[in-house]
């Protein structure tokens, strides 16, 4: 099976070759390296051809985003050979070159595709001598983002499909199979037939980047992924079981796009941490023994590990007993593919250390780290590669033995069988189908091909064959799940009757074949099926075991139908689970249909899923909010516990676009959910009401009032409201914390010379002084003054100081600001592009002066390398109990941005599992250096506005009508869509640059410890 990966970018080839990395394997296997330089010396991902060849992508030099984004052709596919059977590739030869960033490699009926961003390459070679002389575009995305997730692939699926992956949330606008137009930012996995006609929808997320994928034994589709939620206590990657119309994490914008099935995602199946997963397969031999059967078998790169996932069957998906299979110390090592070769054997391909592109490890070239191919066996074992016996048969042979291959238990001879059965005249195939179905009992895992094997034949009389046989029951287990999966795959109509009877042996494979052949008559049986499901639950509940897929495979297939009326008596359904999947189908379905008298009732329901569903229905129709005034009036004037007041704050938030309820919320605005609702509604525009009602609170609940006033969007605080918060900034009684943040909740005030003294002298002591000056309208003096105090000021101040300064373009105030960028300190922490944009607005004479500072900044850059040898061989040894002490502490700040475990904020990446991915060296150079290299998802963008403003930050909401950055660990910025002139990658890091002269040496070497010791 083909073979995908997190793309990579190659550095520098010029370097001594390392040692190869020491590999550890369970007790009875061994492993060997079997292909490396010079045959390849970067391999990615591969695939075996029907001789046993194997097709690799082996990428190039030293190239960056630009060069990927460009489209560069620059990388190759490289086709090996064992000529002597030794169980070493000894022979190479180039099939393809001049590609653009190849992401995925597999063969198929004589040629290889290869995914090269933005599109899918079919690469033939016509004249046998081993080189594709034939280059077509399979499949074009028309996105590229250049940081290597945009596409994945593509895959065989067991069905005859090609499928592949969309990642990187660039916009794209498809024409599917059925002639519909599909626009989409989020993250899928895709299929057509091998046309390239019939293009489907499987799934949606919104991952980062979708990878690979493996196929069960009933055509149940496994993908790995990364970024599969926000990164928290630990967890980030994984495996999920994808099923159509399911929408997965992370819980973003891209995906309120698609029509859910639930208020929940659909659940993660193996959480992976930080593991960047790219290649998986399905391990489909006994060579391993029986515990590694239908094992998924998963690479992950940061992790430096291969490993196993054991699938057990858990209600309708799966749940997994997880082992690690190959594993090293050796942080060069990264395993990128795994592959399953015709002798049992499993071959694990590795990368090598040199990818560096959209990845936050250390960015100095190590180019001597090549990579190489390695051969895992059970000592003794995997001696004979069936796939080079050649044997020259004649026409009447060739079908006997055909079918011979296909019951060897052998997948790479049963995938040639099914391509020489595919060949032979359909009713001869046919016939000779349907009698080894009924002559012999395959094992379990050939059930399901069987199944497949008679829908790639394709023809009506290979179909009816599927279909007499599941009423037969020729079928079972695997393939009969297969079976219906095939039937639904053509919408077969007279399949329906057939499939209704048949449900209990595979209900989730039969609802998903009833939603796709899309007969009105299948949804009293769905309704049914729903109300079963309800049973079966209460069973699985107390076993921890979850249903959900078989809950929203039943609900799409209802959505699929789209018959509103028929689905509508559901409603009266005395069963929760009934009237929980009814509210949702109806709603996707048709929700200008649907009434609040069907919804509402159930707000109160006694069962959770009907309840949540529900209210997340409600709150997708902000004008019933008017008859949820009285509900929400009475719940605040109750006594409620810390849940339910957090409960009731997200759902009044929600309806806050309502006017009834934006006056509720005036009118208890003592009350801090109240406020905490206001400030969580992410209005465009501050109801007129709010502003009144929270100058008259202030003085009873300051510290809430104030939080909800800078929370929300408005230019200018009415004069009630700004007077309100003058009067407790100038308080001297109050907390000087507090009085700080009524000062920064005033935007584009003038500051009177008593208050800007005030903010001055807290910088570095109080996290809202920085906020107070960058907020208002400083004078020319002031900034000049405040130019004089980068130098003493921390990184975190230093960082939210400077846009200050874009609001003057005086002369004096330029040169100070030159001055105190130049100092050495200064310097050290900042970078040319990120004071540029502020610099180049003043007069020539700061220009001139610029220039100079420029060209410094520019010449240290390079002098990075030096300075990170030199800090390293100066560093002590780390305490791990210190460094704890140190990322906590107001000095490095670390614990506002950063969260370990359940402590810390949320605005940086999760470091909880930071040491098992990066190295001592890796981490001094993440707080020394920021802006060389961003995590995804918390990469830096660079707004600029209409209006002539400018920002940078990161993404917390890319949406239609108006994007959110958060430009601080406190700190957003909402931007109208309509006034954004360009939005664009940005260079510069929001985790301040200057930690290096912030932390004493040995401070640091302390950090490092403990963040090494956070696995």
């Amino acid at each position: 099976m083909a073979r995908t990966v997190l793309a990579l970018i190659a550095l520098s080839l010029a370097a001594p070759v390392f040692a190869d990395p020491p590999l550890k394997v369970p007790a009875g296997f061994t492993i060997t390296k079997v292909a490396g330089p010079p045959l390849v010396k970067f391999p990615v991902i591969g695939d075996f051809d029907d001789k046993g060849r194997l097709y690799v992508i082996d990428m190039a030099g030293p190239i960056n985003r630009e060069d990927v984004a460009a489209s560069k052709p620059l990388h190759r596919i490289v086709r090996l050979e064992d000529t002597d059977g030794d169980g070493t590739f000894d022979k190479a030869v180039t099939f393809a070159d001049k590609l653009p960033f190849p992401e995925g490699c597999m063969y198929l009926a004589g040629s290889v595709y290869t995914a090269c961003p933005p599109q899918i390459l079919k690469l033939t070679d016509t004249d046998g001598d081993g080189i594709a002389d034939k280059r077509e575009v399979w499949f074009d995305g028309k996105t590229l983002t250049g940081c290597a997730n945009d596409l994945h692939g593509p895959y065989r699926g067991p069905d005859g499909y090609i499928y592949w992956t969309k990642g990187a949330f660039a916009k794209q606008e498809l024409t599917l199979g059925n002639g519909e137009k599909f626009t989409t930012r989020a993250s899928h996995v895709f299929r057509a037939k091998p046309d390239g006609s019939g293009l489907e929808v499987v799934m949606t997320g919104g991952m980062d980047n979708p990878v690979g994928l493996a196929f069960t034994a009933s055509g149940d589709l496994i993908v790995s992924n990364t970024f599969l939620q926000h990164p928290a206590d630990g967890k980030r990657d994984g495996l999920i079981h994808a099923i159509p119309g399911g929408v997965w994490g992370k819980d973003h914008d891209p995906i309120y796009e698609h029509p859910w099935t639930s208020p929940k995602l659909m659940p993660v199946m193996t959480h992976l941490g930080p593991a960047a997963p790219t290649g998986i397969c399905r391990y489909e031999m006994r060579d391993f023994g029986d515990e590694y059967l239908d094992n998924i078998f998963c690479a992950q790169f940061n992790l430096r590990k291969v490993s196993s996932h054991q699938l057990v069957p858990t209600g309708s998906t799966y749940r997994t007993i997880d082992r690690d299979f190959v594993t090293s110390d050796d942080p060069d090592f990264h395993p990128t593919d795994v592959i399953p070769d015709a002798d049992g054997s499993l071959l694990i391909i590795d990368t090598g250390g040199w990818y560096k592109l959209c990845c936050p490890s250390s960015q100095l070239v190590k180019a001597e780290a090549l990579g190489g191919i390695y051969r895992v066996k059970m000592k003794g074992e995997h001696d004979q590669n069936p796939l080079r016996t050649e044997q020259k048969l004649d026409r009447k042979s060739e079908l006997t033995l055909a079918l011979k291959a296909f019951r060897s238990g052998i997948p790479a001879l049963r995938e040639r069988a099914i391509a020489e059965l595919a060949r032979r005249k359909p009713a001869d195939v046919v016939d000779a189908l349907d009698l080894m179905a009924n002559s012999y009992t395959p094992i379990w895992s050939e059930e399901g091909m069987l199944a497949y094997a008679f829908l790639r034949v394709g023809t009506p009389e290979a179909v009816t064959a599927i279909r007499t046989g599941l009423e037969g029951h020729t079928f079972s287990g695997d393939g009969y799940a297969a079976a219906c999966r095939s039937l639904g795959l053509v919408r077969d109509p007279k399949a329906v009757d057939v499939l209704i009877k048949r449900t209990n042996d595979a209900p989730r494979a039969v609802a998903e074949a009833l939603g796709r052949i899309g007969s009105k008559k299948a949804v009293p049986h769905l309704l049914y099926m729903l109300g079963r499901v309800d049973e079966r639950l209460k069973e699985r509940e107390q076993r921890g075991e979850n249903d959900q897929h078989l809950d929203h495979t039943i609900v799409y297939a209802l959505i699929e139908i789209g018959d509103y009326d028929t689905t509508a008596e559901g409603l009266k359904s005395k069963t929760a689970r009934v009237l929980r999947g009814v509210l949702a189908a109806l709603q996707a379905i048709d929700a200008k249909r649907l009434k609040s008298a069907d919804v509402l009732p159930h707000l109160s329901s006694a069962d959770a899923d009907l309840r949540e569903t529900a209210w997340w229905i409600a709150a997708k129709h902000t004008d019933w909010g008017s008859e949820l005034v009285g509900h929400f009036r009475e719940k605040l004037a109750a006594k409620l516990s810390d849940a339910e007041r957090e409960d009731l704050t997200s759902r009044l938030a929600k309806f806050a676009k309502n006017e009834a309820m934006q006056k509720l919320l005036a009118d208890t605005a003592a009350n801090p959910i109240s406020l905490r609702a206001m400030a969580r509604a992410n209005l465009k525009a501050t109801p007129e009401s709010w502003p009144t009602a929270l100058a008259a609170g202030m003085k009873a609940n300051p510290a809430d009032t104030i939080a909800t006033v800078r929370a929300l969007s408005m230019k200018r605080p009415p004069t009630e409201l700004a007077d309100a918060l003058r009067l407790i900034g100038a308080d001297a009684k109050l907390p000087s914390g507090l009085r700080l943040t009524a000062l920064a909740a005033l935007p584009d005030q003038a500051l009177t010379p008593d208050d800007f003294d005030f903010a001055r002298s807290l910088l570095g002591v109080e996290s809202a002084a920085a906020d107070v000056i960058l907020r208002s309208n400083l004078s020319a003096p002031q900034l000049a003054k405040l130019a004089t105090m980068l130098n003493t000021a921390g990184p975190v101040e230093r960082a939210k100081l400077l846009p200050a300064f874009t609001k003057s373009t005086d002369e004096t105030v330029g040169l100070a600001l030159v001055a105190a960028l130049n100092q050495p300190k200064v310097r050290a922490a900042i970078r040319s592009e990120q004071v540029r944009p502020i610099l180049d607005k003043y007069p020539a004479a700061v220009k001139a002066e610029a220039a100079k500072l420029y060209a410094v900044l520019d010449a240290e850059i390079l002098k990075q390398r030096e300075k990170l040898e030199a800090l390293v061989k100066e560093l002590p040894p780390g305490d791990v109990q210190r460094g704890h002490k140190v990322f906590n502490s107001p000095k490095a700040a670390c614990a506002t941005c950063h969260t370990i475990g359940y402590v810390g904020g949320k605005t940086g990446p999760d470091l909880t599992r930071i040491g098992s991915i990066r190295t001592e060296r890796d981490l001094l150079e993440s707080i020394v250096f920021p802006s060389l290299s961003f995590v995804r998802s918390y990469e830096p963008v660079s707004v600029n506005t209409l209006d002539g403003k400018q920002f940078s930050g990161i993404l917390k909401k890319d949406a239609p009508d108006e994007v959110i950055l958060v430009t601080a660990a406190d700190k957003e910025e909402r931007i109208a869509r309509d006034n954004i002139e360009s939005l664009k990658p940005g260079t510069v890091s929001i985790m301040p640059a200057g930690l290096d002269q912030q932390l004493s040496k040995q401070d640091l070497a302390d950090l490092v410890a403990f963040l090494r010791a956070s696995k």
